[in-house]
């Protein structure tokens, strides 16, 4: 979800993204925030993607509500999709900017945004006017990734050149790939006052989730927004972009091959 004036979102929406985005649940990817959810919250997920988080809080809100907005309709569509699919009634999908939400103040008793503020060029911004639609003694949650303290193992010039071209295109287009790190400072700038500041981390060291890493990432590199970009920029050329690929490829089917992905993570109060 992104401004259109502001930012590119570097991702897009081509299948080898969402393939990735699909896997993520309210479990391995809001655990921080589960403890907190009351079964009657009404809580608004910010920048949903294909809904597979939102579609999950929706389930656990059972007496509650839940609204799901993203920049992309096509996000919004896919969400409608699965939740139709799975039953879920408790959830409104709407087509949204998280710079100017269409709610009153105070409307929410959570909100909630995963991966979102790395995209975006004004995160404070974005922060504050989620603040302004919680309620008094609500939460802001927010967890996103933090690119540089991504790690590897075992190590590859590919991977190397890859992190820094994702650095390259992603602050081009607006974004701060290393966010994980600066919500506590940001949420602070934003207002809050009462930040709990955490951190976890995805870990693929199996060799069917190593598989389906390596091989998100090089699809990206070939088909996605991401390869697009890096291109018009001017910051790659096909022939890298192909190497990264393969090498991406070679390096997940090493048999020690192990890779950690470090997310910053805060529960705003106001």
């Amino acid at each position: 979800m992104s401004h259109p004036s502001r930012e590119v979102y570097s991702h897009g929406h081509h299948d080898s993204v969402l393939r990735s985005h699909r896997w993520r649940t309210a479990e391995n990817s809001a655990a921080y925030l589960l403890p907190q959810l009351n079964t009657t919250h009404r809580l608004l997920d910010v920048g949903i993607g294909p809904g597979t988080i939102t579609v999950d809080l929706a389930g656990r809100l059972s007496g509650g509500w839940v609204v799901g907005i993203d920049f992309a309709p096509a996000a919004v569509a896919a969400t409608e999709t699965m939740a139709a699919a799975k039953g879920v009634r408790n959830l409104s999908l709407l087509v949204g900017d998280v710079y100017q939400l269409g709610f009153s103040d105070t409307s929410f008793d959570v909100v909630h945004a995963h991966q979102l503020v790395q995209h975006l060029a004004d995160p404070v911004a974005a922060l504050r006017e989620m603040r302004r639609v919680c309620v008094p003694d609500g939460l802001v949650a927010v967890r996103d990734a933090d690119y540089a303290a991504m790690t590897w193992h075992p190590p590859s010039a590919a991977l190397t050149r890859w992190l820094e071209l994702y650095h390259e295109v992603a602050r081009a287009g607006g974004g701060e790939p290393d966010a994980g790190r600066r919500l506590l400072g940001w949420a602070h700038a934003a207002g809050f006052r009462d930040v709990d500041s955490s951190a976890s981390a995805w870990c693929f060291a199996r060799p069917a989730d190593i598989a389906w890493w390596s091989e998100t990432w090089a699809a990206r590199l070939d088909h996605s927004d991401f390869g697009h970009q890096a291109l018009e920029r001017e910051l790659s050329d096909p022939v890298e972009l192909a190497q990264l690929a393969a090498g991406w490829r070679r390096w997940g089917k090493r048999r020690d091959a192990w890779f950690a992905v470090l997310h910053g993570e805060i529960l705003c109060r106001r």
